[in-house]
């Protein structure tokens, strides 16, 4: 996802549009670096009634001000007329800043540590603490994107003598593939080549985030409050 600012989707048929939240719709705000995912498990599952607002996938390079941002989604869309929104996020290195706001405004939020958790299943994750110390993961959107948001922000291409220092301590490159998509294989191939690491590919497709998608998208029942 490119570009600093808030994107705004309503599937309909399938086919992303521009539109206001009616006051039944459900407001996704997403990370950008899962919009991909995001609105394919809503056209999957046909949640035609749910708007999603991207945020920059670059927030992750400066994590602090992930809550922030979300906080000024929320506002954003609740000025706008929003009544239900659901958070895309997990933790991702807030430490727990992103839970103050969500609670402080009555939402939710995907459950897990970062994207790589809930892609894998929260569960079996954390029963791999050990190993998690020593992996640099990537997803389909890392795998696109390595060079936009490690290689050049990390400035590997003009001082490859960082790389040592920076990945020196990882043994390995899991690959958590949302989709069977060779070019994106051979991308991570080429990405732990590049680091000195070896390489495994697991394919755990949308992991959690399916289920929390569709239970955040479940039509509210009359007699409970919205």
């Amino acid at each position: 996802m490119s570009g600093h600012r808030a994107m705004s989707l309503l599937l309909h048929d399938g086919v992303p549009t521009s539109a206001a939240p009616a006051p039944e719709t459900l407001t996704i705000i997403a990370c950008g670096a899962i919009a991909r995912e995001v609105l394919a498990i809503l056209s999957a599952n046909g949640l035609a009634h749910v708007t999603v607002t991207c945020l920059p996938a670059d927030l992750h390079n400066a994590p602090q001000k992930i809550a922030p941002a979300v906080e000024a989604a929320i506002m954003a869309a609740r000025a706008d007329g929003a009544g239900r929104i659901f958070i895309a996020y997990a933790d991702c290195g807030t430490g727990g800043l992103l839970d103050a706001v969500c609670a402080r405004h009555g939402v939710e939020h995907i459950a897990g540590p970062h994207c790589y958790a809930f892609f894998a299943g929260n569960a079996r994750f954390a029963a791999d603490a050990e190993a998690q110390m020593t992996t640099f993961w990537l997803t389909d959107f890392l795998a696109r994107q390595f060079d936009a948001f490690v290689t050049r922000p990390m400035k590997l291409d003009r001082h490859p003598e960082l790389i040592g220092m920076l990945f020196g301590h990882y043994e390995r490159v899991v690959y958590l593939a949302q989709t069977d998509a060779p070019e994106l294989d051979r991308r991570g191939r080429e990405i732990a080549a590049k680091l000195g690491l070896g390489y495994e590919r697991r394919f755990v497709g949308y992991g959690d985030l399916t289920a929390a998608i569709v239970a955040a998208a479940a039509p509210v029942p009359e007699h409970a409050p919205a």
